[in-house]
């Protein structure tokens, strides 16, 4: 399945049924009067996150959704059935924006989830509606109201609980490929992944979500490379995990670089948790380790942790890292169930 994570759709709501002209007419009743029914409701739209979604590649193919317009009244009094509604499924964690790409409309994170995109019009009112003692036979009935048309954007920011940066070639798909079922590209060449990524870790009989992203390049706030649009899917992650490739002459300055690019960014990616890796120590021998642990702990003020994903050295302790994180921030997010407000107490 191909990625999308941007699209544009056109929606138009369904336009009121209209009223109806009708009067009474039985045998032996003389004046049987007015008796045009009201106009249905038109349909509206809706948006709804789903399960099972993690692509906007639908609306690539579809981008204009119409709800349908309302039944138009009849005579006996009846009125017309309310059009059928139209439903944009998204994945959770899509954004919909204004027309201008910056006005948020609405934010689904957890399926299930609905929003009201656009209201149907209402029914017109049909000609019983206007009788009155002066004019007890009305020959006029309401259009229906038009629905709403206007054009969205749909923006999906993965869900994950950690994220992966770092350069190109750090090591981040691979080791999404060793702790996770995912199956990433991997070689040896820039930029081998194109589109955001998720598995499922598993450490010490609990899970978490891992998101990875194409890899950042100095200038990437500017457009350099893939650029860092793609940043957007480790905004709502609790920890990024940096990767430094042990591969790196100056593995002081990748760090800064990637620290500058997420700055640059913005959207609170800066001030978030951090689990500094040396990744693919396997290649590098034992002095050389020990000066490139001192370089990044000179440039980062931590002690990085020492990871190959491709031995299975260190990977349970970067998992744990993470792991310890991610759960410390859903205890802080959920309630505790045994709170009780001081009103109730005795």
């Amino acid at each position: 399945m191909k990625f999308l994570d941007q699209a544009k759709v056109h929606i138009r709501s369904g336009d009121g049924g209209a009223g109806a002209v009708s009067f009474r007419r039985e045998k032996f009743i003389e004046f049987g009067g007015p008796d045009g029914g009201d106009g249905g409701r038109g349909g509206d739209v809706w948006a709804e996150a789903v399960d099972g979604l993690n692509t906007l590649i639908d609306y690539r193919y579809q981008q204009h959704y119409k709800a349908q317009t309302g039944v138009h009244g009849m005579g006996r009094n009846r009125t017309g059935a309310k059009g059928a509604d139209a439903v944009l499924k998204v994945p959770a964690g899509t954004q919909i924006f204004e027309d201008d790409n910056e006005t948020l409309i609405c934010d689904l994170t957890e399926p299930g989830q609905r929003y009201l995109l656009g209201k149907g019009g209402n029914g017109g009112f049909g000609n019983q509606h206007f009788k009155t003692s002066t004019n007890q036979a009305p020959r006029r009935a309401n259009p229906g109201l038009p629905g709403v048309e206007k054009s969205i954007w749909l923006r999906l920011k993965l869900i994950a609980d950690a994220g992966l940066v770092g350069l190109p070639n750090a090591g981040k798909s691979t080791f999404l490929a060793t702790v996770t079922a995912a199956k990433p590209k991997i070689a040896d060449y820039p930029f081998t992944t194109l589109h955001p990524g998720l598995g499922v870790a598993r450490v010490d009989a609990r899970e978490f979500v891992i998101a990875d992203i194409p890899g950042l390049i100095e200038g990437a706030h500017e457009g350099v490379g893939i650029g860092d649009r793609f940043l957007g899917h480790v905004e709502r992650t609790r920890v990024l995990l940096h990767l430094v490739s042990a591969q790196e002459e100056h593995p002081g300055k990748v760090y800064k670089t990637v620290r500058g690019e997420l700055e640059a960014y913005g959207h609170g990616l800066a001030e978030k948790s951090e689990v500094l890796a040396l990744a693919q120590v396997d290649t590098i021998d034992e002095d050389e380790r020990r000066k490139k642990i001192a370089a990044l702990k000179r440039a980062s003020g931590k002690t990085p942790l020492l990871l190959s994903a491709a031995t299975g050295e260190g990977v349970e302790a970067v998992l744990r890292a993470l792991m310890a994180v991610v759960e410390e921030a859903r205890g802080e997010a959920a309630p505790r169930a045994n709170d009780v407000d001081d009103r109730w107490k005795a």
